[in-house]
């Protein structure tokens, strides 16, 4: 038995449970794309452009055939298509990224050339031998000029603007507002830096493709190689097993991964690519990338009567995913708040530089970037305290489920309570105290608290997910799930899921998943949904296999099925009202005439609505700049907590991915759309030595809308960080008339403004 493991009778749920995956990768056995030996497997690498944006006037690759170990070199002549579809239907052909860029490139990082050699150092020794000459084009870099259509991203393409969403005519009205306050609210963009970057391998064999992934969809997966390779989805196999952070970016087969399984078929060969980290910064869609212009208006006693959000979305050279994000960030732009009068505008642009997609929120941490500094804004406005503004215009606890102006409902919410709570972990209070003294002595270590109420969406798609449980002979369980896991836990959680549903130890359970071949059916993993569909599958799958249970347990007790009684405390069936006479799971196996199987496709009607309040609490030195992060105060509602050891893995994570926007990480490029951001020395990484240990205060607040009152926790930590410590330290310079500092806060930037 698991150490942490209640004892018989005591429920496994919500008890900190050790996550079982670790022991493999902590001795170096994970089952990652770059561990996997396959016999004669050949590498790939990809020449890519080295400039923004130009016209491609000689492309000359013979040096490149001619090298030892050279298998195979491919240009945009030798692709099935000019154009790499999107996963989006409505794209005209001139938004969509080539095969292989055949005449012009359109970001540093565009693939031109696919090399396939022996191993990975021919392959990047022959890349070195491809001649690339270009005639440079003006590159549109950052979303201002791009607004304009003074010089265009794409050349072929009629503008830069993409999926603009503006209201007809104004629907905020300001004018009965005794205060309006408006800023330009940049949220930059950030790169994923996943530990493990983009990784394929690919096999054929009698017609059949294997193909090893990095994904967060098997399935998924396995559905867009088919449309592309022209193949019934029978002659697929994808196989994932262990995934060093996927965060959204993985979420979608990439162009270099869809090639990687053309080259093997094409060969006839395995073929296999694992990008670096200077490739992956380049070439791995960017996430956020927001412009945002908000306006608050209300009164002067702390009402919000009016807001309007109005953003400019970068999508980066090939629009697709990036385009989109502004609809999630509508969802949520009014946040926790009741507003009588709201709008919503937005404009997606062309830039020429590396694509931008969804990562960890895709657009909903946007939103509240936005609306928490647009509340902070309106409190300096009117003197008011920050708590005591959010606290005035919540949504009130009766009102769920709530409408709301973005177009959801939200299921379920107390979000004033978890304001209160965060509050009294901080002792806010005191904190106030405290900095209204050292003001006074004139400290030049600058207190700065700061608060962030949010609310973020989790399964936005709803939908199904498949989940079942066998019976073994020896009594043991084998699970089946499609959902996959890149670090959430899901083979422990799943496995306490069945154990407190059936009775039986979990280390007689096995949870499989990531093998299309094995698992019939997924949906995949993102947007917080796992818990709530693929964990609520799974319990009813080992519901169903207990009553089917129940039917062999009849039997051996000589009684109706209708008498016999599953106790999952004990692990055993009795006939009701003798349970001193009882049959447990190792009699039922040996006695079943045919395997036992517990099948579940459980449905959610609509998405669940997470939310939480943070509380930052920094120090700023005023000679330097420099921003310490003091503490930090979690206060994170995700409704029941099945493991929250897991829990609060996951809220440490999405913090220090919020945190690290907030004060360090941007991908930055020149005015020519040169990267100078492409290696953790340049691009600021966060690591544990800036993370401080947060304090996480407990809520649950069940939803209604699955069996286990579970919403996603995945991305919350991330939602409600950013604001919390970019509101902190705008509080500390507060008194010497700062009002707003763009993310992130880097001590220069701090500095600057204290000088000014």
């Amino acid at each position: 038995m698991n150490a942490s493991t209640p004892t018989s009778g005591t429920s496994i749920l919500g008890t900190a449970v050790v996550r079982r995956e670790d022991d493999g990768l902590l001795r170096g056995a994970g089952g990652f794309v770059a561990n996997r030996a396959i016999p004669g497997c050949l590498s790939a690498t990809f020449v890519r452009s080295t400039v923004a944006h130009a016209t491609i006037t000689e492309l000359d690759v013979s040096g490149a055939v001619d090298m030892p170990g050279v298998v195979a070199v491919y240009t945009g002549a030798d692709m099935p298509a000019e154009h790499y579809p999107a996963a989006l239907p409505f794209f005209a052909d001139e938004y969509l990224q080539p095969m292989l860029a055949r005449s012009t490139v359109h970001f540093v990082g565009d693939p031109i050339v696919m090399i396939v050699a022996e191993d990975a150092y021919r392959a990047a020794d022959a890349a070195e031998q491809v001649v690339v000459d270009y005639d440079f084009l003006p590159a549109v870099v950052d979303m201002d000029s791009a607004l304009t259509d003074e010089t265009l991203a794409i050349s072929a393409a009629p503008s830069n603007v993409v999926m603009p969403m503006k209201a007809p005519e104004p629907t905020v009205d300001f004018s009965n507002c005794e205060v309006v306050v408006s800023e330009v609210v940049a949220n930059q963009r950030i790169a994923v830096a996943s530990l493990e970057g983009r990784a394929a391998a690919a096999e054929w064999s009698d017609g059949r493709l294997t193909f090893h992934a990095s994904t967060q969809g098997t399935h998924n997966f396995r559905t867009k190689l088919a449309e592309l390779l022209d193949l019934d989805a029978e002659r697929i196999r994808v196989i994932c097993d262990d995934v060093g952070g996927g965060f959204g970016a993985k979420g979608v087969l990439s162009l270099e991964e869809f090639l990687v399984a053309w080259a093997a078929r094409a060969l006839e060969r395995p073929v296999g690519w694992i990008e670096s980290r200077t490739e992956n910064l380049l070439g791995m869609p960017h996430g956020r990338g927001q412009s945002q212009t908000v306006t608050i208006g209300g009164s002067r006693d702390g009402d919000i009567q009016a807001y309007h959000l109005d953003l400019v979305q970068d999508a980066g050279a090939y629009p697709h995913y990036g385009s989109l994000l502004p609809s999630f960030t509508k969802m949520m732009f009014t946040g926790v708040y009741e507003v009588d009068s709201s709008q919503f505008d937005s404009t997606s642009v062309i830039t020429n530089t590396t694509p931008v997609g969804a990562f960890r929120g895709a657009g909903r941490p946007e939103a509240t970037a936005a609306i928490e500094r647009a509340v902070d804004l309106f409190a300096a406005e009117i003197d008011m305290d920050p708590a005591d503004v959010r606290r005035r215009n919540f949504i009130d606890d009766n009102a769920f489920p709530h409408p709301t102006p973005g177009g959801v409902t939200y299921d379920i919410g107390a979000y004033e309570t978890s304001l209160d709570l965060a509050l009294a972990e901080a002792d806010y209070a005191g904190l106030r105290t405290e900095q209204a003294a050292r003001r006074e002595a004139g400290d030049d270590r600058l207190l700065g608290i700061g608060l962030a109420t949010y609310v973020e969406i989790t399964a936005p798609s709803a939908g199904t997910e498949y989940g079942s449980t066998e019976l073994r002979p020896d009594g043991t369980v084998l699970a089946k799930t499609g959902s996959d896991p890149f670090g959430q836990g899901h083979l422990t959680t799943w496995a306490m899921l069945i154990s407190d549903r059936l009775g039986i130890d979990m280390d007689r359970i096995e949870v499989v998943h990531g093998d299309t071949d094995v698992v019939p059916a997924g949906g995949g993993t993102g947007g917080s949904r796992s818990v709530q569909l693929a964990g609520s599958s799974i319990a009813n799958a080992a519901e169903h296999l207990a009553d089917a249970a129940r039917a062999v347990a009849a039997d051996l007790l000589e009684a109706a099925v209708d008498d016999v009684v599953h106790d999952p405390a004990s692990g055993t069936f009795h006939v009701q009202g003798t349970p001193a006479i009882s049959k447990d799971w190792e009699a039922v196996a040996a006695a079943m005439p045919e395997p036992l199987i517990g099948l579940s496709d459980f449905e959610q009607e609509r998405a669940t609505f997470p939310f939480g309040t943070h509380v930052a609490v920094v120090e700023v030195d005023a000679d330097t700049g420099a921003v310490e992060l003091r503490r930090f105060v979690a206060v994170d509602d995700a409704g029941t907590i099945i493991n929250p050891l897991l829990a609060s893995g996951q809220i440490h994570g999405g913090l220090a991915q919020g945190i690290a926007q907030a004060l360090y990480e941007q991908v930055v490029y020149d005015n020519d759309g040169n990267p100078l951001t492409t290696n953790f020395a340049d691009y600021t990484i966060f690591s544990a030595a800036e993370m401080p240990m947060f304090d996480r205060v407990t809520m649950e607040t069940p939803t209604p809308l699955n069996p286990l009152g579970a919403k996603g926790i995945g991305e919350s930590g991330t939602v409600g960080a950013t604001p919390a410590v970019q509101n902190a330290v705008i509080d500390a310079l507060a008194h010497l008339g700062v009002r707003h500092l763009d993310i992130p806060l880097t001590p220069e930037k701090v500095w600057r403004a204290i000088q000014a």
